[in-house]
């Protein structure tokens, strides 16, 4: 390796470590007020801290990993132009594309990489992530509910005014308000003294031990009157006991491999497995339901004879089959069968559209572990140009404009994702939309700094102002 290239790759790498771990920080602090809820007033331990907030590290590295390519490189060939280290490199005979050549090459490496962790380390975390907050509960009952505000578990919502004992199993004041079985407000509410939590970490169940209260349940009534009266029924107790299901949030072992069927946790063998599985079930469904319909909703024409016109109504000739007195119900019959058909179809359109929504979330977490990968070259192609053209190093203008670039590529990149998982465009147009738009752009800016163009020709901008300036001016002489 030659003097000048090791000296460019040691300035970008010692600016690209700094603004990594710089930039980590602060989208993993972004990522604990997004989970304040999971962590604060719960009572847990340093280490299970550390370990929520290190399984959830690794998805905040392909947001990270492009933003400090693209500052890096803006700061790095900054300083070089602002420091006429490029001149000293052209009279030299050495050209910009000469001097981005070793470092091209590392990008390269670098976007390898980046592939192999979006492959295989984002989906094992992502697993270990989701696991753990799901066993929280389970290892800790007491975190289930917290102190001063409604906490819902299954379909209820409880708040206590003091969590105590050595476990924080212990309550005191407890409110509990049950959802109606249609799932729509509340016609149950429970008020006691004291509470216990009690769980076993091999059963799926929450058991909740309720002292001195009392239990209060709205009365249905008929008559709309008699419902602004608002009539309840009321019960007192001494002990109340109340099961909550966990299986959803059962106990995972951390250590154990199992391949879940969310589209993150998943590497790219296991998305085809899961793709195929997923597009042909699909077929069937859809076959299924052609079939179905067809043998459910089917009209038979009856056959006509040759002095009957093919184009009589279907209606027509079923009336002649019944009584007059029968028509209204034929007729109420038909509206029912009509109605049970929208019902049918609006249902499975709906179904169908979430089956394919869920195969477009697969087809794009197939697409994002190479998106990722290109994106670094992206920004590289996009930075180092802007650098050697704004001739500024430092912390001020290259912020600027890295954080432009950057948010346009990450609108367009959620926007692109958005429509493809609604099925507005494909999969793959979604997951690489903003590769697409972004890179004629770094073509051009590449192109413009390789031949010291310049980022904007102001000439062109201004050119026809000022003949028209001088034109008006010349006529006001002239008059």
């Amino acid at each position: 390796m030659k003097i000048l290239d090791r000296y460019i790759l040691t300035s970008f790498l010692s600016t690209f470590a700094t603004v990594f771990v710089i930039l980590f920080f602060i989208f993993i602090l972004q990522g604990i007020w997004l989970f304040i809820a999971d962590l604060a007033g719960k009572d847990l331990d340093t280490f299970l801290i550390f370990k929520f907030l290190a399984f959830y590290a690794p998805k905040v590295v392909p947001l990270v990993l492009p933003l400090s390519v693209l500052l890096a490189s803006i700061m790095t060939f900054g300083n070089f132009a602002e420091n006429y280290e490029f001149a000293a490199m052209k009279s030299s005979g050495i050209s910009l594309r000469r001097a981005m050549h070793s470092l091209a090459i590392f990008i390269l490496g670098l976007s390898f990489v980046a592939f192999l962790f979006a492959n295989n380390i984002i989906p094992q975390a992502e697993y270990k992530f989701i696991n753990l907050r799901k066993s929280i509960v389970q290892q800790k009952p007491s975190t289930a509910i917290a102190e001063g505000q409604f906490s819902t578990v299954g379909n209820h919502t409880i708040k206590v005014a003091e969590k105590y004992g050595d476990n924080d199993n212990l309550l005191r004041d407890v409110t509990i308000h049950k959802l109606s079985n249609l799932g729509v407000g509340t016609n149950v509410v429970i008020k006691a003294k004291r509470g216990e939590l009690i769980s076993n970490e091999n059963s799926n169940f929450l058991q909740l031990i309720l002292h001195d209260g009392n239990y209060y349940e709205d009365v249905p009534v008929k008559n709309y009157t008699e419902k602004n009266k608002v009539p309840f029924a009321k019960s007192s107790f001494k002990k109340y006991i109340i099961n909550f299901d966990l299986s959803p949030l059962q106990k995972i072992d951390l250590e154990q491999d199992q391949i879940s069927n969310t589209n993150n946790m998943l590497n790219i063998n296991e998305l085809r497995y899961t793709l195929d599985s997923l597009e042909n079930n699909y077929k069937k469904d859809i076959t299924s339901f052609t079939e179905n319909s067809k043998q459910r909703f089917s009209i038979t024409r009856p056959k006509y004879t040759s002095n009957q016109k093919s184009n009589d109504s279907v209606v027509n000739d079923l009336t002649t089959l019944v009584q007059p007195n029968q028509v209204i119900s034929l007729y109420d019959n038909a509206k029912a069968n009509v109605s049970n058909i929208k019902f049918s179809i609006e249902g499975s359109n709906y179904e169908f559209a979430e089956k394919i929504k869920n195969i477009n979330n697969h087809w794009l977490a197939f697409y994002d572990k190479f998106v990722i990968a290109y994106a670094c070259l992206l920004m590289f192609f996009i930075g180092a140009p802007i650098g050697a053209i704004i001739r500024k190093g430092g912390l001020g203008l290259p912020i600027v404009f890295a954080m432009i670039v950057f948010i346009v590529y990450h609108f367009i990149n959620v926007f692109g994702k958005k429509l493809a998982q609604e099925d507005g465009i494909t999969p793959f147009l979604g997951a690489w939309m903003s590769s697409i738009l972004l890179t004629p752009v770094a073509i051009l800016l590449t192109y413009r700094a390789t031949n010291d163009i310049g980022l904007v020709n102001m000439d062109v901008i201004l050119q026809p102002f000022f003949k028209l300036f001088k034109k008006r001016s010349k006529e006001k002489k002239l008059t």
